[in-house]
């Protein structure tokens, strides 16, 4: 029989003068949380498009949440 879970990602982001920063939490069945982070920063010499910068910085935090979450997950295999 199929079991469905549910896990939640929540983002938040922070942007100040020409840096943003993003932060990626998974929450397991309200019990566990892993957490991923990035960031990105505008050169002044680039077009002020505040969501590149945006994308730039969630997508590094959620390659970083998963990178966590797979060691999480190794280290649950290996007893640790």
């Amino acid at each position: 029989m199929p079991v469905t879970k549910s896990w939640t990602v929540e983002l938040r982001i922070t942007e100040e003068d020409q840096q943003t920063t993003a932060e990626a939490r998974l929450t397991i069945d309200d019990l566990e949380a892993v957490m991923g982070h990035g960031s990105a920063r505008r050169s002044t010499a680039d077009s002020n498009v505040p969501v590149i910068g945006d994308e730039l910085a969630v997508a590094r935090a959620l390659s970083n949440l998963s990178h966590h979450l797979l060691d999480t997950a190794v280290q649950k295999l290996e007893g640790t």
